[in-house]
């Protein structure tokens, strides 16, 4: 599901422009998931554990799926999901450089270099054609920031100690988030006047597949599971964006994806024995207290 929002995305942002499409649709997803929270008596964050979860919401989320956005504009669907490929080595690398962060293991480290080679294959034709100064190279870089402050913001979310169900978590970062990306698109952007049904369609799906169960799920994966096992969604979502957006918009596809896909999935294969190696499990996953930011009432 996730890694489908990469096209509808892309769908979106020929209509809508990208911060405001980003803004809206965390808003929307963000109150959805608070309303439900609620109505079901959740308890919800207050004080700072309230801020720093808002703080980390921002960073991830306004940062990271703000610049895709703006990416998408110019820049083939399929193609921005596998510049995103890189993003583990931002998780791993911040993750050890944060206090208490974890060293990789050194096949760990082998698997996603062996991913991004699988990147570099396939995008390097493009990369080549247009020069250093061209598109595709300007979107590659901005998706590197975008990756840092996903990443960042998701390492920082793991190191809050919180006393609210996982899911409130996240409906609080994409509640943030969506207020907060909402300022500059007011200031750098025009409204969209008319929206079509099929970027609606696209919208709709965002809020509910992307934000609500997608963010959702990634929040509780991040919260039981070790970070470089987390990152291999990296390498998952880019396989499916690829298929669909040769699919349905006809998007570059052909043996040099293939190749491409073979070496990432490699990759994705190398990540997974050596943590399952390590004796990790989903109950324990790597959460560790000594790395928390306490927070008060």
């Amino acid at each position: 599901m996730w890694g489908a929002t990469y096209l509808a995305i892309r769908v979106a942002v020929e209509e809508i422009p990208p911060l405001y499409l980003i803004s809206g649709r965390y808003i929307i997803s963000g109150a959805i998931l608070l309303a439900l929270a609620a109505l079901g008596g959740a308890r919800l964050p207050r004080g700072r554990e309230l801020l720093y979860t808002a703080l980390c919401g921002i960073i991830c989320i306004g940062i990271g799926n703000g610049f895709l956005a703006i990416v998408e504009q110019w820049i083939p669907s399929g193609l921005s999901a596998l510049f995103y490929t890189t993003c583990p080595f931002w998780m791993i690398g911040i993750d050890a450089l944060l206090p208490h962060g974890k060293k990789p293991h050194r096949v760990s480290v082998t698997g996603l270099v062996l991913g991004v080679c699988g990147v570099i294959y396939l995008v390097w034709p493009a990369v080549h054609g247009e020069g250093i100064t061209g598109r595709t190279v300007a979107g590659f870089l901005l998706l590197q920031v975008s990756g840092i402050g996903w990443t960042l913001g998701s390492l920082l979310q793991k190191r809050v100690r919180t006393q609210v169900p996982l899911f409130v978590s996240g409906a609080v970062q994409q509640f943030a988030a969506g207020l907060a990306v909402g300022v500059p698109a007011v200031i750098l952007e025009k409204p969209p006047h008319t929206i079509s049904l099929q970027s609606d369609l696209a919208v709709g799906y965002l809020v509910i597949f992307g934000s609500i169960v997608g963010f959702s799920s990634y929040i509780y994966a991040l919260a039981r599971l070790p970070v470089a096992l987390v990152s291999i969604y990296l390498f998952v979502n880019p396989i499916v964006a690829v298929f669909l957006g040769w699919l349905l918009l006809r998007e570059p596809f052909g043996y040099r994806e293939l190749v491409s896909m073979a070496i990432i999935f490699a990759g994705i294969a190398l990540v997974r024995w050596s943590e399952m190696s390590r004796g990790v499990s989903v109950s324990t996953g790597g959460f560790d207290d000594s790395a928390v930011i306490p927070v008060n009432e």
